[in-house]
């Protein structure tokens, strides 16, 4: 059977291993499986990103270009544009990007395309794996009939599970190897061998019922988090019409040791999980009739602190004499979390947007990004690009306002206090010592 022999391949790497999409998830993934002695073979649409591979020369800051180029050098690690060359491996991992549509319904075009190009050059023998984030029953109703259509049959001809990303961009703690790994098959044989790949390159393998139940996992997890942080900007809100210190609250929260996670408020939402995933639950919810009201009204919350924080802004310009229409606003941090250059979903870019629309002249500096475009999903509009400005002492001074989006570790916190007149703070970057004896004005989220 298909199984034994896949199995076989596995345990003694000769199986060689395909991964569609060399993004934030598969270039990890691929790096991992090469180090850990299985040939590989990148999928990439995007020439340059092939190129920069094959040169052994990473874009991703969670993989060293030593680590990288080690696996190409070894011949190990080799990347193309050629999808043909999909026939040439036992396994076939897809790591596309399954973002929303402008209307918040899911947009399955890479997978459908990923899905294509497997099925164009598919050979009897191989295990096909589903990374990319979506809704309960893409697996087997999507790429399953995809695939039978072209004349394979299930546990016969392939195999096909689902095992959900769990990256989290910029955390040195967690990364490919120690972040435990749940497995879904459509089948039996599926999960099984599915199971015993992922478990020759991380420590803990999951394995779970079915693909569904591994698809539902995923949108668990991140729905977990999108509904906590609209509690916690939903409270934010609260502690600032109170006039409680939003921080010190959560800090003494926290330290419960029992039936307390903390969770912190922020501009909104960012990164491709946490401000999507919601919506393939809620969206596949509304198809069978259900309404899932806790995740509409946490995306409502959390998709209007952008319009909150210039309220903030706004309310402490006026408090100055000043109006938004005309003040210099430097916005410090654009990647949607600190020490990245991950933009995706930024909050700070829809801050941007909404500070230019009412007229303001925005600055931003940030050492991650040396540029920013406004032709992203949830921006409103569709302004002139930005390059990132030098955090000089003049940039500083001639600010109405500082706004701090994402709170990088390598920004001087202490000469931004010492030299702005105003800071809206939105991310607690600004500690305790930082602020005492500042000249500056702070407003904190």
């Amino acid at each position: 059977m298909i199984k034994e022999k896949l199995q076989e391949s596995i345990e003694d790497r000769t199986a060689r291993i395909g991964v569609i999409g060399l993004g934030y998830v598969g270039l990890p993934l691929i790096v991992e499986f090469a180090s850990k002695g299985f040939d590989s073979i990148g999928f990439e649409v995007d020439t340059k990103k092939a190129d920069a591979v094959s040169r052994g020369e990473s874009y991703i800051v969670d993989v060293p270009s030593e680590a990288l180029k080690a696996c190409v050098d070894s011949g190990k690690l080799t990347s193309t544009t050629d999808f043909s060359r999909v026939g040439e491996c036992e396994v076939v991992i897809i790591c596309v990007p399954t973002p929303l549509r402008k209307t918040k319904d899911p947009d399955m075009s890479f997978i459908l395309a990923a899905g294509g190009e497997i099925r164009k050059y598919m050979k009897s023998g191989q295990l096909v794996i589903l990374e990319s984030t979506t809704y309960p029953g893409t697996t087997d109703e999507v790429l399953q009939p995809m695939f039978e259509k072209a004349g394979f049959a299930l546990d016969d001809d392939f195999l096909l599970a689902f095992s959900p990303e769990r990256v989290d961009p910029g955390n040195p703690q967690f990364q490919t190897h120690n972040i435990p790994k749940v497995v879904g098959g459509v089948s039996a044989d599926s999960t099984e061998t599915a199971a015993l790949l992922y478990s020759k390159i991380v420590d803990t393998v999951h394995p779970v019922s079915s693909a569904r139940v591994a698809e539902a996992c995923k949108l668990w997890e991140n729905t977990f988090r999108a509904i906590n942080i609209g509690m916690a900007n939903e409270m934010a809100k609260l502690c600032n019409t109170l006039g409680i210190d939003t921080w010190e609250v959560v800090r003494a929260a926290a330290t419960k040791p029992f039936g307390f996670m903390p969770f912190y408020p922020g501009p909104g939402l960012g990164g491709h999980c946490i401000p999507l995933d919601p919506h393939y639950l809620s969206w596949k919810a509304r198809q069978h009739g259900f309404d899932s009201r806790f995740i509409s009204l946490a995306e409502e919350i959390n998709s209007n602190m952008p319009e909150y924080v210039i309220e903030l802004t706004a309310d402490a310009l006026n408090d100055n004499r000043k109006s938004v229409n005309g003040s210099k606003v430097l916005v410090l941090g654009v990647a949607y979390k600190k020490d990245i250059d991950d933009m995706r979903e930024s909050p700070a870019l829809s801050v941007i947007d909404l500070l230019r629309a009412k007229g303001a002249d925005v600055a931003y500096h940030d050492p991650f990004v040396p540029e920013v475009t406004f032709d992203h999903a949830y921006t409103i509009g569709d302004g002139e690009p930005l390059t990132n400005e030098e955090l000089t002492d003049d940039l500083i001074l001639a600010s109405d306002c500082v706004v701090i989006c994402t709170d990088h570790t390598n920004i001087d916190y202490k000469r931004v206090t010492e030299l702005s007149d105003l800071i809206i703070d939105t991310r607690n970057a600004l500690d305790e010592d930082t602020r005492n004896g500042s000249k500056a004005r702070i407003v904190r989220l």
